[in-house]
């Protein structure tokens, strides 16, 4: 009888180490999130709601850290696309016209913006058509926030036309 020997092109893959440090990452959540849980004060009310469903997250945090590394370690990740560099300066650059400009020119005409930024970076549509759609959408969000949930959002001028 013969023997399965795998072939000889078969190697054991190397550790992903930024699945590593995601890892990591994910463990020092858990003791932080841990750590304030033991910090928080009060009756005997705190052991059952405030303190049990945070220190049930760490748990599950802990066992997804280690999960992860394990995982990491022995090479289990799928091979990762290389980034194109393009659309994350577009989405960067969106997100960043709109954390500037939010308290400047009000919500609709930022996130607009932002709207504008993402689609080009997802290859959708020229920026004339989808800077007046992004800001109609973030129009319609900001007259549901603020006047459906009575919500407050930053109003520019275009929102001070609608009250």
């Amino acid at each position: 009888m013969s023997e399965n020997v795998p072939s000889s092109g078969t190697s054991r893959r190397r550790p992903d180490w930024a699945a590593v440090a995601i890892g990591i990452a994910l463990l020092a959540l858990a003791l932080v999130i841990f750590w304030n849980t033991l910090l928080v004060t009060g009756g005997a009310y705190t052991q059952i709601g405030p303190k049990a469903f945070p220190y049930a997250i760490a748990a599950f945090l802990g066992v997804l850290s280690i999960w992860t590394i394990a995982s990491a370690l022995r090479g289990g990740f799928p091979e990762r696309e290389h980034d194109a560099v393009g659309p994350i300066v577009w989405i960067v650059g969106g997100l960043t016209a709109q954390l500037l400009l939010l308290n400047v020119v009000g919500f609709s005409i930022a996130t607009g913006l932002l709207f504008a930024a993402t689609a080009k970076a997802f290859g959708r549509g020229a920026f004339w058509k989808t800077i007046p759609i992004g800001i109609l959408l973030s129009l319609a969000l900001w007259l549901m926030f603020t006047k459906l949930l009575k919500l407050s959002l930053p109003a520019g001028v275009l929102e001070r036309l609608f009250g």
